[in-house]
This record gives structure tokens, C-alpha cells and sequence, in this order.
């Protein structure tokens, strides 16, 4: 498991990179204003519990993770900038976004609240485990998502959503496994773990539906443009987006009691993408020679 160096060229690369599709193309878009402070975070909070690692290889894989998850922050920034060319302007958006990740979910609780350090960071390593299930399940939804092809979607965005997904199952455990090993014991770790659900996919659906509503609304090309459910739903039944049903179904896999990420999605196929992707096969190469 290693960061590949990927670099990607937005110059043509539309506003509306699914074309004639405005719902489908934001919804996906709301990806590039949670990820870049939300990967920045992980990898925060995972340098903190660094420490408490025991097992080798678990360390090595938490190393991968965090090289990995760092790279995807700084592509993500990038479509920022590249909407911002066009007249989109996220910042509004994201700072709300990074004050949740940097204050309310800091390295000390907010607002004083009297929790000891090490359970603060278990729940946070709680709650990086519940969203990288969801990222997860997105990664292999991307990974079969041949509408997006059929929809002659902008091949550069393709190749980011793709590369970040394959990379999100490739690394799909070890949040999960981080968690497992630092989280205490028992029924203590695994009620945390459902606390860390029952907080993580609410926010993540209050801030992707945020995040979609404000995209279209400040859409240049989309005076009045609005998120409604009904055209999710139908991009959703023409497979251009994930349904919320699916996401919703989600959920209670990971609560199960017998529930590990490697029954989540496929290596083979993430493996597959990585070997043909055009930036994870550049980065390659540059690597080698270098």
C-alpha cells in the first residue's frame, strides 16, 4: 500500500463534466469540498494515535493510508481551484466544512467538555472508521459506474473519481483495523463503533445534501438551479450517481458484530483500474524513473 504521486490536467475539463447533467455532475462534485479538509483530518488524528500502534504490519499499512489519503486531500484542492476558475466559488462552503473538522473535531474536545485524551481520540478514530465504510462502498460503486462512460463524462474526472476509488478499497481495512486495535476492548469498543456510525452517516448525508444545494445554487450556468431529491433519484436509476437507498443500506452492514471492510467492495478490480488508470500509470513511471 503506497501514495501514488498522481497529477491530473483540468484545463478542459467542463463545468458540467456530465453533460446535460447538472444534479448528477454537483452531487459528485460535493466530494471535492468535504474531502480535501476531511483526508486532512484523518490524517491528523491518525498521527496522534500513531503511538498506540503495536503490530508492525498495522503500522505499515497505517503509513500507506495516511501517504495515501494526503494525496487524495491535494487533488481534491485542486478541482476547488479549477471550479473557482469557471465561476463557482466553494470557499463559502468550506470553511464550514473546516471548522468542523479542525475545531469541533480537533485534537481537544470543543467547548471544554471534559473528556479524557484518549477516549476523545478513540471516538474520532471511531468516527474515521464509519466514513471510510462509506467511502469505501462509493470507491467500488465508482469502479462499476459504466453510465458515467455512457454519459461521455469528462474522462480527467473520471480518472480522479477512479484512481481515489480504487485507492479507497485498496485501503478499505485499515481505518477499521486502527480502530480495532486502539479502541479498547469488548463491548466498550464495539458500542463506540456504533456511536461512531450513528454520528458519521447522518453528517455525511447532512453535508453532502448541503454541499449539493449549494452547488447548484451558485451554479453560474444554473440561474435559480436547486437540489431536489427526484433528480437524484432519477440520475440514480439512470446509474450516474450512488442512490441514497444504497448508502442507507450501507449502514447496517457495519454494524454488524462479525463485520470487517474486506467484505466491502473488490481488490482484484481496484487493482485492475490502478493498472490501466493514465495518472496512476504517469505516476509510475515517474517514480521509476526517478
Amino acid at each position: 500500500m503506497r501514495p501514488r504521486r498522481v497529477a491530473f490536467d483540468w484545463k478542459r475539463t467542463p463545468l458540467h463534466w456530465i453533460p446535460g447533467e447538472p444534479t448528477a455532475t454537483h452531487v459528485i462534485n460535493v466530494l471535492h469540498l468535504l474531502l480535501p479538509a476531511g483526508e486532512r483530518w484523518f490524517v491528523k488524528v491518525f498521527k496522534e494515535a500513531l503511538p498506540l500502534v503495536t503490530d508492525e504490519q498495522l503500522l505499515r499499512d497505517v503509513k500507506g493510508f495516511m501517504g495515501q489519503e494526503a494525496t487524495h486531500s491535494v487533488q481534491h484542492a485542486y478541482v476547488l481551484e479549477h471550479l473557482a476558475e469557471q465561476d463557482l466559488d466553494t470557499a463559502a462552503y468550506t470553511r464550514h466544512v473546516e471548522w468542523m473538522f479542525d475545531v469541533l473535531l480537533g485534537e481537544r474536545p470543543p467547548w471544554g467538555i471534559p473528556i479524557p485524551r484518549r477516549e476523545w481520540l478513540r471516538f474520532r478514530l471511531s468516527l474515521i472508521a464509519a466514513i471510510e465504510h462509506f467511502t469505501a462502498v462509493l470507491g467500488d460503486w465508482v469502479l462499476d459506474a459504466d453510465a458515467l462512460d455512457g454519459a461521455a463524462a469528462d474522462e480527467v474526472m473520471l480518472d480522479l473519481l477512479r484512481w481515489h476509488g480504487a485507492e479507497e478499497v485498496e485501503h478499505r481495512a485499515v481505518a477499521f483495523d486502527m480502530y480495532q486495535h486502539t479502541g479498547g476492548r469488548g463491548a466498550v469498543r464495539y458500542l463506540r463503533r456504533v456511536e461512531g456510525m450513528a454520528l458519521a452517516w447522518p453528517t455525511l448525508f447532512y453535508l453532502w445534501t448541503a454541499g449539493a444545494r449549494y452547488l447548484l445554487r451558485h451554479d453560474p450556468a444554473l440561474p435559480g438551479g436547486r437540489y431536489r431529491f427526484r433528480d437524484h433519484r432519477a440520475a440514480a436509476r439512470r446509474g450516474l450517481l450512488p442512490s441514497w437507498a444504497s448508502l442507507n443500506a450501507a449502514m447496517p452492514r457495519y454494524l454488524r458484530g462479525s463485520y470487517h471492510p474486506s467484505q466491502e467492495g473488490s481488490l482484484r478490480k481496484a487493482a485492475d483500474y490502478l493498472a490501466v488508470s493514465p495518472a496512476a500509470r504517469a505516476a509510475g513511471g515517474a517514480a521509476a524513473a526517478s
